[in-house]
């Protein structure tokens, strides 16, 4: 997405998402609810999936300049639904899906109806905040700690 195909809240929004999903660790995967909770909207987990459907490919023209996210700097395939279930699009995209995050070490299981799930006990990644703001609420509390004592 170009910034000038959408409104600067939208930008926003797609910016964040990309953001979150590239902290999610290699090996781990999250869900789409969880991106959305760690972006305080956990109303919004169809808008995530939104934006990872129109996140661009990463093109093999080195003559074209690669949009700010792509494919190969957003890690797409580590978001998936709240069941451990990859969700179905198109033909091959949740094969796609399974076999990119086989490749990072994720055991991926096909289960009768062809549907592909993965065990969330044992691949899960549900940080409470996104670790690049971990660090920032320590900082911020110790501030304030630090403020305090020079008050006193």
């Amino acid at each position: 997405m170009a910034r000038g195909e959408r409104s600067d809240e939208a930008w926003a929004w797609y910016s964040a998402v990309y953001e979150a999903v590239q902290e999610i660790p290699y090996g781990r995967v999250t869900s789409y609810g969880h991106i959305a909770r760690l972006l305080e909207k956990p109303q919004c987990p169809r808008q995530v999936g939104v934006c990872l459907k129109h996140l661009p490919s990463l093109s093999t023209d080195p003559s074209k300049k690669a949009p700010r996210w792509h494919s190969g700097n957003v890690p797409w395939q580590r978001v998936i639904n709240n069941k451990g279930g990859i969700s179905p699009r198109g033909p091959t995209g949740a094969s796609r899906q399974a076999s990119a995050l086989r490749a990072e070490g994720v055991d991926v299981t096909q289960g009768a109806m062809g549907e592909f799930s993965v065990d969330l006990q044992r691949f899960g990644w549900f940080p409470s905040v996104l670790p690049s703001e971990a660090g920032q609420a320590e900082s911020s509390d110790e501030e304030d700690e630090e403020e305090a004592a020079y008050h006193t």
